[in-house]
């Protein structure tokens, strides 16, 4: 069993008068106040009194003594919940609205891990009006009034989402598929989320337990927890060796580029911050985007590093955190820099804006040299032929709700982890964990031992792989890679078709061809085809006609041109079929494949 993730309060009593949400928030309240996470003093906690994010008005001086008297030893979290609990008592004005944790939170029901944060809020309205002020099918809505609900208001059609997406990742959505008129009927705002939704997991979100009417409502903490994913990607888009080749500076005599090709942006990102960190002889290392931020010391000293001529290291003079937090804000303004935060985001550690403003900082400042970069460019260049397929398989990966999200298919499958994931989704419980290696994995055995799991987990699933050993992906092999992703993928779609059925039978591949046949027939077209190995497939012309047949709308005639690889074809046809039967079908089908694949042909 699991060990519990949550905060735990040895008083039962207490514990009941708090959601876990609620106890995250304050937990990260408490932690503000100290150097320490268990204990605080009573003159840390009156000085930091007055800063406490749930407080709606200033105290008095009468209040503050009123509420530490009697409080001259340390006091523990538990402690300071009882403190929480006594100032709502006392008449101490303490706003729902204020605090992380909204009231909607305090429901049994509710298993959310984002909260509602006005800073988040401000920091993702503005970063909107920043990046879509020019958008004419936007004006009537933008600026955004950061300061009020006014974004939750904006998003409910879908459109403004879906252009959030497509800044984040260019091209993901053909925006004549949006629904663009004003006042759109509900039926137009849920074909628009849909497509919102199935878009946002084929760039890597994670959107379980958000609907379609979910976006509608404008529900606040999810509309803010699938915005700072989107936003997220966009920021770290650049945080790599591809698109920054001077990140290979940062590599030491012991370091392989490999390595640092295949560590997710955010770690790329730690690895910077701590590299410049390094350099100024900087005595901690930053693990994360939160705890190790809060006192605003590493955010002093890296100014400073890169910066010199603007940004001094003033700020580590002053002993308050929130004094030192706007002092390296100040600096980081002069700079033009200053987005995404405010002090007491530095203070309370908030890991979505910290990271935000990480990210934006190494953009217009990453203090890297530019020596060799052509070299290692050249070592990641995508090789040409096979990058459709690589696209179509990384946006299905993606779109299965993996932990790992994969940015370049052939070096996120080398270690086998993926794989791993891969099929444990297909097949629950498939997959020995205890036997498996996490990453980051050093040694290439252990690298063959996750893909030889991977193999044997897949001819269980009668899926065939002659000849194919683990060494062959370690090794990079791309054929064989993509052989084993075909197949993987073709024993999805199967699985989504044989749990639907047809007159209480599993569905065949005749099936499925027999269906596209009739389909387009019935729709007055005349082209058909005989295999999915038929030649003639070859131009697009049989699958514009399906999906024609199936919605009208989603063909522009005019813009005809051949598409997709024979091996693709099933993977197609089977999921317009699932298309056409019906919301529950459409729900369950690899919406984002199909798209992808859709743009291909058309």
């Amino acid at each position: 069993m699991a060990a519990f993730g949550g905060v735990v309060v040895s008083d039962p009593l207490l514990a009941s008068q708090f959601t876990q949400n609620e106890l995250r928030s304050l937990k990260s309240e408490f932690e503000s106040l100290g150097s320490s996470s268990d204990v605080i003093t009573a003159k840390e906690f009156k000085d930091g009194l007055s800063r406490l994010a749930f407080i709606q008005e200033p105290l008095t001086e009468e209040e503050v003594a009123s509420i530490v008297k009697e409080r001259s030893s340390s006091l523990d979290f538990e402690a300071f919940l009882s403190i929480y609990l006594e100032m709502q008592k006392s008449g101490v004005k303490i706003s729902p609205q204020k605090s992380p944790a909204s009231e909607f939170l305090k429901r049994s029901t509710t298993t959310l891990i984002h909260t509602v944060h006005d800073s988040e809020r401000k920091a993702y309205a503005d970063h909107i009006n920043s990046h879509l002020a020019d958008d004419p099918d936007l004006s009537d809505i933008l600026p955004i009034d950061s300061s009020t609900d006014d974004l939750f208001d904006a998003v409910q059609d879908g459109i403004l989402i879906c252009k959030t997406i497509n800044v984040a990742v260019p091209g993901t959505i053909d925006e004549r598929a949006l629904n663009m008129k004003k006042n759109l009927n509900p039926w137009e705002k849920i074909e628009n989320q849909t497509l919102c939704l199935n878009s946002a997991k084929a760039i890597g979100c994670s959107v379980v337990n958000i609907g379609t009417e979910d976006l509608i409502a404008g529900r606040s903490h999810l509309v803010l927890g699938l915005l700072s994913q989107i936003i997220k990607i966009q920021l770290l888009s650049g945080v790599n060796l591809k698109a920054a080749p001077e990140l290979a500076e940062m590599l030491n005599d012991t370091e392989d580029i490999e390595e640092l090709l295949r560590l997710p942006a955010e770690k790329v990102l730690l690895k910077w911050v701590n590299y410049h960190l390094q350099k100024a002889g900087f005595s901690r290392e930053i693990t994360n985007f939160s705890s190790d931020l809060k006192d605003g010391e590493a955010y002093t000293v890296l100014l400073n590093i890169l910066a010199p001529e603007s940004c001094d290291l003033s700020p580590l003079d002053l002993q308050d955190p929130y004094d030192r937090a706007k002092a390296v804000l100040a600096q980081a303004e002069r700079i033009n820099c200053r987005k995404y935060l405010t002090p007491r985001d530095i203070t309370c550690g908030s890991a979505n804006l910290n990271l935000a403003f990480l990210a934006y900082l190494f953009h217009e400042r990453n203090g890297l040299t530019a020596d060799n970069s052509l070299t290692y460019a050249e070592l990641i260049q995508d090789h040409e032929q096979d990058s459709r397929d690589e696209r179509v398989f990384r946006v299905w990966i993606n779109s299965l709700g993996t932990t790992t999200y994969v940015d370049q298919l052939f070096d996120g499958v080398w270690d086998g982890w993926i794989l791993l994931e891969i099929l444990d989704k297909l097949e629950p419980g498939s997959i020995n964990w205890k036997a498996a290696n996490k990453p980051p994995i050093k040694m290439p055995f252990k690298k063959v031992e996750n893909c030889n799991q991977a193999i044997d987990a897949a001819r269980k699933l009668r899926l065939s792989l002659v000849n194919v050993a683990g060494s062959d992906i370690v090794q990079g092999n791309r054929k064989l890679i993509l052989a084993f992703l075909w197949q993987l993928m073709r024993y999805h779609t199967l699985q989504l078709l044989k749990n639907i059925k047809l007159r209480g039978k599993e569905v065949s591949d005749y099936d499925i061809l027999k269906w596209a046949n009739n389909k387009v027939k019935r729709s007055g077209k005349d082209s058909r085809m005989e295999s999915f190995k038929d030649k003639s497939l070859s131009s697009g012309i049989f699958f514009l006609d399906l999906l024609w047949a199936v919605e009208p709308r989603v063909v522009n005639w005019q813009l005809v041109t051949k598409g997709v690889r024979p091996k693709m074809v099933m993977i197609l046809v089977a999921t317009v079929m699932l298309w056409s039967l019906g919301e529950k079908a459409k729900k369950a089908a690899n919406t984002a494949a199909v798209l992808e694949l859709h743009n291909e042909v058309s």
